[in-house]
């Protein structure tokens, strides 16, 4: 960027009414983050001097998370003035009066757009020393957007919307995508004349362009190279198309960067994850959140992990469910029909099969048996586990915690362990087996049970 100055608008202020939902519209989730969460991280890594986001429309909600994710992030409320074109005014009235340099607006419900896209449209505003700079899309269905209306000089003449625009505009092809870089004193001299003589009755953003045309001024367009960088959602069925994209991408740039993906289009990977060299993702699988897999892991069919940490050489799957707070060791393996909850699993540990694992910690070199339940819970307060290392539980067992089980020590089968376990020793609560003698003939007559008892008894 150069010395010029720079301020971004974030537009957030929408009802999202398409999107039928009590979560405002740019809440909505994509790849683990919000809409708006998407545009304002790549905001925030622009080279601007403040960042402002404007809302209205549960404008609590909205602006708590902002300030907890985005707390530099100066918050704008628009009032009962409706239109892009009022959403920026606020904005400018909190922008410091001396500020002449560049005005960045963007759009909360565009979550792909990215930081070099937007750096180029600057840089070619700042090169043609234009008043205005857009940027436009070429789309063979433009139904929907506004069209960009180009002087024969190749200059931007104005923007119309779909329902003021005639038939002849509806034919163009070309765009609006909905970002705009302005020059700060030109933007405040246009917007002073703004009016909302238009379908929707309101004061668009839009119209700018053709009062700064009117004024004499330049208003250039740039057309984006990836229409999908662009793409905004409206409703829930743009979310999926666009989350489906963005998914592609993010497991295209992993497996560009040396991991296995055997199936990308039924693996889902949130942007905050990170993976290994080498590491393996199976089908079916979901990774999210704050979740990062080691070097070499080996990840699932369909497992899902959220919140997690699965280190180098570990395996999870198939069948899975790593909840927040799981911590699998070096060459640990979570396997089939095993869920975790604040787990820490430590280096070689193995959790086979058919268990819950819960607010626990286990040692190293450990095995836990097939259909273990840890009882983390007991109705007012969850209590802690601890498994030492080395340790061999059997098949069936039962921990409730808070119980310690020393290093080296084993459980038998089908133990409930209520009483600490010290170091090497056995644990066990098994009653000897008592059989009665012709319980079924006597207890459930006339079943098919009994008569084949009474078949064998008699031969």
């Amino acid at each position: 960027m150069s010395a010029r100055g720079l301020v971004l608008v974030v537009l957030a202020a929408g009802n999202g009414t398409r999107m039928v939902s009590a979560t405002p519209k740019v809440m909505h989730q994509l790849a683990g983050r919000t809409l708006l969460g998407h545009v304002l991280a790549t905001a925030s890594s622009l080279d601007a001097s403040g960042l402002y986001v404007v809302l209205r429309h549960q404008k609590e909600l909205i602006g708590e998370y902002v300030w907890n994710n985005f707390p530099k992030a100066i918050q704008v409320e628009q009032d009962e003035i409706a239109g892009t074109g009022r959403a920026v005014e606020v904005s400018l009235a909190k922008i410091p009066a001396e500020f002449d340099g560049d005005v960045l607006v963007v759009s909360g419900d565009v979550p792909l757009m990215d930081t070099q896209t937007l750096n180029a449209l600057v840089a070619t505003h700042r090169a043609s020393k234009s008043s205005a700079t857009i940027l436009t899309a070429m789309v063979q269905d433009p139904t929907g957007y506004g069209r960009i209306v180009r002087a024969k000089d190749g200059q931007v003449a104005k923007i119309v919307e779909q329902l003021d625009a005639s038939d002849e505009e509806l034919a163009i092809e070309e765009i609006n995508a909905g970002v705009y870089v302005f020059d700060a004193k030109h933007l405040r001299q246009a917007l002073s004349h703004l009016e909302s003589h238009n379908a929707q009755g309101e004061r668009y953003l839009t119209d700018v362009a053709a009062l700064l045309v009117e004024d004499g001024h330049k208003v250039m367009a740039e057309i984006v190279a990836d229409n999908w960088l662009v793409r905004g959602i409206n409703d829930r069925a743009q979310l999926s198309e666009v989350a489906k994209e963005l998914n592609s991408r993010i497991c295209r740039a992993w497996q560009l960067s040396g991991v296995t993906i055997l199936d990308p289009e039924s693996t889902w990977i949130d942007v905050s994850v990170t993976i290994g060299q080498d590491a393996v993702i199976h089908p079916a699988s979901s990774l999210r959140g704050l979740t990062a897999i080691g070097a070499g892991a080996e990840v699932g069919p369909s497992v899902v992990i959220e919140n997690s940490v699965v280190q180098d050489m570990a395996k999870v799957g198939p069948f899975a469910y790593l909840r927040a707070g799981t911590d699998l060791g070096v060459g640990g393996k979570i396997g089939s029909f095993v869920e975790t909850k604040n787990a820490k699993i430590g280096t070689g540990s193995k959790v086979p099969h058919l268990s819950y694992v819960g607010d626990a910690e286990i040692g190293e070199g450990s095995n836990i048996g097939a259909g273990t339940i840890f009882a983390n819970y007991d109705g007012v307060e969850k209590h802690t586990s601890k498994i030492g290392s080395f340790v061999r539980t059997g098949s069936h067992n039962v921990f409730v915690a808070p119980i310690t089980i020393g290093d080296g020590a084993y459980t038998a089968a089908g133990t409930v362990v209520r009483k600490d376990v010290a170091p090497g020793e056995l644990g066990m609560n098994v009653a000897p087996q008592r059989s009665i003698a012709d319980w079924v003939i006597a207890k459930r007559p006339g079943t098919k049970s009994a008569e084949a008892a009474s078949k064998k008894k008699s031969k």
